[in-house]
């Protein structure tokens, strides 16, 4: 790219790291720049929640484009706001598996 590499964020449910981290993995070996969900090893307050999900819109604002690791089509309620958001301003949005 003339800029530099492409910047992917992924977006997706936390019952997904596995897929998540794969997809991590896969577009960084690719030589992608990834932008991923933050992760806790234990339970988070709902004050974390609501400041993590602040700072992943902020990393949608930093990508190029959207991937949304969604096996079996799979979309919660936090990535379907991600993925309003990143409509609204613009990014392209793939997905993993068929909506």
């Amino acid at each position: 790219m003339p800029d530099g590499p492409e910047i992917v964020c992924i977006c997706g449910s936390t019952r997904f790291v596995d897929e998540m981290r794969a997809a991590n993995r896969d577009l960084t070996f690719a030589g992608v720049i990834v932008v991923a969900p933050g992760e806790a090893d234990e339970l988070i307050t709902n004050e974390q929640k609501t400041a993590l999900d602040a700072l992943h819109l902020r990393k949608i604002d930093l990508a190029d484009r959207v991937l949304v690791v969604n096996p079996g089509g799979y979309i919660g309620e936090s990535t379907s706001r991600e993925i309003a958001y990143a409509h609204a301003t613009g990014k392209p949005i793939s997905f993993t598996d068929p909506v």
